[in-house]
């Protein structure tokens, strides 16, 4: 198998081209292809396919586009599908080497290592090899979502870069006559490339052609004029101004730099001029850390960008909160480029941030000079002839100068050279903006593998090796920050006695562990303090009140926290995210370092009085629930949820505007969060908002299977209710706690807490809720094999007739599939009938389409397929209609056992892996053991003996998971009747407990078990 993407998709076997469909499905099939191995969640699909607004039916209609790609891609050699459904996604099991996308991008990173090394030939001819991949533009045809558009245009660049270098190895190799043609085509398809331009001029003159590279430079320079406004950059300027004088820049800018110095011309081309009149290096780098370890990308990365070709210094930004090794990292690259860059390492501590106030560009002048060698007495006093001196000194030598904890960007610009080969290193708690330098590189937290590196670098490895545990919890508890490892690995390295688990215990006790990260006059909390206390009295507050909630927190939600409008606390967040002491993620959300939240929650303790922080959070909280129902409204459909829980008006309705526009996706984006803030409520006594705020997120939940969340916030919505002696509220959370249970399998649980919300209900007389729950729990015991209880619990309601004007008795389906379990076939299609009808009467798709599943559902036990067929094509139709596809797992596989009754085996294999995907998607799991029991039915009856066995042996282990005595029967039955041919001792014995089952439920299907026990004989001891 081989795809290409480079062009149109297309997916290549060896017995020929495959056909891949409709548009979207190719979609789908690029979006696994361009990322083999890895697996691509339903939701990112989903945002690909239907970028604006995905129908309801997107998921089923994501899973039809898979299983179609599944069976179209085929087999590995393995036996294997190539598109492997798992969890929440699907992954493309392809090796990377069969994608031609992953292929080309290899070959030019592999290329340009070797053009670096000096290998020519070889970067030559993998370049050319890496570009006769492209047959087109990526992914021609396809239609392209955010995702699929991003990877284009990175692999566009990319092109061009490959094409690029490829004529920067030919110009090395002295061969610009070959380079020439290549950029030439490169600039007339992107004629505001400059990079292309500056190699096309330097080409050509090097070819003798100066000339034609003073046309170029022409031809360029209006390019850039008519389409974008602006000249040309100072690169192409300072080449053309070479071209034209006849002499390289390299070679004008010692002449510039001699004659401000008053030397010969002869000394400044030698490179480097001494001040002193002695040549050699100058160290003023503080010692570098023996034991560095990690940030390995970060390091090769500032390296490869250093030893990229340009024609001026480079000079890289280094941000991060406290303590996350800036100045480490930025020591230990200068030394790695000291080699590079002889003539000389600079360090000066700018005390942007601490107790000092911070150095002024004149006075790091000084320190940066002498530190060069310039005399005092040469140096001038007048700010602008200090910059023109610096940077005189750094255009005639290389120099790696780190300017270490800068204040900000106006204290940095004036330090910064404008030309040479030096390189600049700056580290900073504050992002510096307005020096024009590109993005920085922000350093996050260390990985667990870093931080135990470094745990392992600072206290010894063998303490590291023996406890790996309590060292992943110290590096946890250390929040995975660089100078809290180091700083308890240094304590750990001086107390041989102690052992890794007592530290990681005396981490865990919250704000007690900053205390113990500290050695001498070291700590987390004093590297905290410096960045903090400069800031306004304003923006501390919001960063103390910030460590209260322990999740993400929109600008919104900090507006209502610190009862400030949305504006004000937008521009202090982005002043704490400027200072790294708040971390902004994605959708424009904000967030604090473990550290950081326990240094906040200690300066809250001593700086706001109680009473303070119970409002902040009952803002919070109030704003919360208030946005939640909002966002929530269409879910919850026809149901009066507010009416339910009895909410006043919000406090805060400014902020709510665009919570209710965007719905659903707001609930999705912040959805841990929320379930954060159900505890927060918890924790701070809130018990109203703790089960309301849940009763309102259960909707959302329960459709998009987070069944987790719904346990969590209804555990503690239960506990908050009866905290409060609210029965209502403790029926609501009882009958939606169940709701979970039964989706995770835990029937015995859910009948629990539904039988004390149906015991409430009588006590209260409250006869709506009663025979909602009491529907639920019948559902309940059917699904436990109880179908007597079941069949009971119905028909109490059904005598009792209190339902909703209006809606559909839930017992009548409720009684007819607990009859049809025990064999009561009439009686059930009587039931069956009555609920279709009612299903008419109202117009109500879902209920119609459910009575005839469940009629046909009769229809196949009877032995009435064709007409079973009829019933489920109407069904299937009708769920098409509601939008939704509750439900329609049962239908598909109950429409494969009809066609296996009419012997259209293919057909009805197709059904039943449908099912399966369906029941997976929705969480039906007893749904998805009868879709497997069904599967290896008609797996054996069309001769695969071996696929029926994994069918039933995958319905065993689910059904006994979640205790579905029902299923689990079955497949006994059937891995019994598959091994009755060769091993009978052991079909007998799986029939044997498949009676037990069948006989404790009393349902039909024990004759058919005792038959087959009959019929094999005696047991082998008792025979005569």
């Amino acid at each position: 198998m081989r795809i290409c993407v480079l062009g149109g998709l297309t997916a290549w076997r060896p017995e020929g081209t495959l056909r891949l469909g409709t548009p979207k499905q190719q979609a789908v099939l690029a979006m696994l292809a361009v990322q083999p191995g890895r697996l691509v969640t339903t939701d990112e699909l989903i945002d690909e396919l239907w970028v604006d607004d995905p129908p309801r039916s997107a998921v089923p209609n994501l899973r039809t586009y898979a299983a179609t790609l599944r069976r179209t891609l085929g087999l590995t050699g393995e036996g294997r599908p190539f598109i492997v459904r798992s969890g929440s996604g699907y992954r493309f099991d392809l090796a990377t080497d069969r994608v031609d996308l992953i292929c080309f991008s290899a070959e030019y990173h592999q290329a340009r290592t070797l053009a670096r090394a000096g290998e020519l030939a070889d970067a030559d001819a993998l370049l050319r090899r890496s570009l006769a991949r492209w047959r087109g533009s990526m992914l021609a045809g396809v239609p392209l979502g955010p995702v699929l558009t991003a990877r284009a245009a990175a692999a566009e660049e990319e092109r061009l870069l490959a094409g690029e270098l490829l004529a920067e190895v030919r110009l090395k190799a002295g061969q610009p006559e070959q380079a020439i043609p290549l950029l030439r085509e490169s600039i007339a398809a992107n004629p505001l490339r400059e990079p292309a331009q500056l190699l096309l001029m330097r080409a050509l003159r090097e070819h003798g052609d100066a000339a034609g590279a003073i046309a170029a430079y022409h031809a360029a320079a209006r390019a850039l004029r008519q389409q974008l406004g602006v000249g040309p950059s100072s690169a192409l300027q300072r080449l053309h101004q070479a071209i034209r004088r006849g002499a390289t820049n390299e070679e004008s800018r010692p002449l510039r730099v001699a004659r401000l110095r008053g030397v010969s011309i002869g000394q400044a081309r030698l490179g480097g001029i001494p001040p002193d009149g002695r040549h050699g290096s100058r160290d003023w780098l503080p010692r570098s850390v023996a034991d560095f370890v990690g940030r390995r990308d970060v390091v090769t990365r500032l390296i490869e960008e250093t030893c990229r070709p340009r024609p001026d210094s480079a000079v890289h930004l280094i941000d991060g909160m406290a303590g996350s090794g800036k100045t480490t990292l930025a020591v230990h690259v200068a030394r790695l480029l000291s080699k590079d860059h002889p003539d000389a390492q600079l360090f000066v501590d700018l005390r942007g941030h601490g107790d000092h106030s911070p150095v002024d560009p004149t006075s790091a002048l000084v320190t940066l000079l002498r530190q060069l060698g310039v005399p005092d007495g040469r140096i001038p006093s007048d700010l602008d002839q200090r910059v023109e001196l610096w940077r005189g000194e750094l255009a005639v030598r290389r120099t790696v100068v780190v300017l270490d904890n800068a204040a900000d960007s106006q204290q940095v610009s004036s330090l910064l050279p404008t030309a040479g080969g030096s390189v600049v290193l700056v580290t900073s708690r504050r992002r510096l903006t307005g020096l024009d330098l590109g993005p920085p590189q922000s350093l996050s937290v260390m990985s667990l593998q870093e931080g135990l590196a470094l745990l392992a670098a600072s206290a010894g490895a063998k303490r590291v090796v023996e406890e790996p545990e309590a060292a992943a919890e110290v590096v946890r508890r250390c929040g995975h920050l660089p100078l809290a490892i180091r700083l308890v690995g240094s304590q750990l390295a001086h107390r041989p006695a102690r052992r890794m688990a007592d530290l990681a215990r005396r981490l865990a006790d919250d704000v007690p562990a900053l205390g113990h990260l500290a050695v001498g006059d070291r700590t987390v909390a004093a590297a905290f303090a410096a960045s903090y206390e400069p800031l306004e009295a304003e923006a501390k507050r919001i960063f103390r009140l910030l460590g209260l909630h322990p999740g993400e927190h929109g600008a919104d939600m900090v507006a209502a926290l610190a009862d400030l409008p949305l504006a004000t606390a937008s521009r202090l967040l982005d002043e704490l995210v400027d200072c790294h002491l708040v971390e902004e993620t994605e959708g424009n959300r904000y967030r604090l370092h473990d550290l950081l939240r326990l240094y906040a929650r200690e300066q809250s303790r001593t700086s706001d009085l109680p009473e303070a922080r119970e409002a902040a959070v009952g803002r919070l909280l109030d704003f919360t629930l208030h946005a939640a129902l909002r966002a929530a409204e269409d879910l919850h459909e026809a149901i009066d949820v507010r009416t339910e829980i009895g909410v006043a008006d919000p406090a805060r309705p400014d902020l709510l505007e665009e919570t209710e526009a965007r719905g659903a996706a707001w609930l999705e984006e912040e959805r841990a969060n929320l379930v954060l803030l159900v505890a927060l409520a918890t924790e701070h006594g809130h018990h109203a908002y703790t089960w309301k705020l849940a009763r309102v997120l259960w909707r959302f939940c329960y459709i998009r299977r987070y069944f987790d969340d719904i346990l969590c916030t209804h555990e503690l919505g239960l506990a908050a209710a009866k905290s409060l002696g609210d029965r209502s509220a403790v029926v609501s959370m009882s009958n939606y706690l169940a709701s979970a249970l039964v989706k995770t399998g835990s029937y015995r649980q859910a009948s629990g807490y539904l039988a004390d919300a149906v015991g409430l209900c009588r006590e209260m007389k409250d006869t709506a809720r009663l025979a909602k729950i009491r529907a639920n729990l019948s559902v309940v015991h059917w699904l436990s094999g109880n179908f007597t209880q079941s069949a009971a619990l119905s028909v109490e309601g059904l005598r009792e007739g209190r339902q909703v004007e209006g809606s559909i008795a839930n017992s009548l389906p409720n009684l007819g599939l607990a009859l049809t379990s025990l064999g009561r076939y009439e009686e059930a299609l009587r039931f069956h009938r009555r609920h279709l009808f009612q299903g008419r009467a109202v117009g109500d798709y879902f209920h119609m389409a459910n009575a005839l599943s469940h009629l046909a559902s009769v229809r196949v036990r009877t032995g009435q397929y064709e007409q079973a067929v009829r019933l489920l094509k109407s069904s299937l139709m009708l769920y098409r209609r509601t939008g939704h596809r509750y439900g329609e797992a049962e239908a598909r596989n109950i429409l494969g056992v009809a066609y296996r009754g009419c012997g259209l085996f293919d057909q009805a294999r197709q059904q039943h892996e449908l099912a399966l995907e369906l029941s997976a998607d929705s969480g039906e799991r007893h749904a998805e053991c009868g879709a497997l029991n069904d599967l290896g039915l008609t797996l054996a009856r069309s001769g695969d003996p071996v696929g029926a066995a994994d069918a039933h042996q995958r319905a065993l282990r689910l059904a006994t998971r979640i205790a579905q005595p029902y299923e689990q029967a079955r497949a006994l039955t059937g891995i019994a009747a598959l091994r009755a041919g060769s091993d009978l001792a052991e079909a007998r014995r799986h029939w044997e407990r498949a009676l037990v089952l069948f006989r404790r439920m009393d349902v039909p299907e024990c004759s058919e078990v005792e038959r087959r026990l009959a019929e094999t004989g005696p047991r082998p001891a008792e025979r005569r």
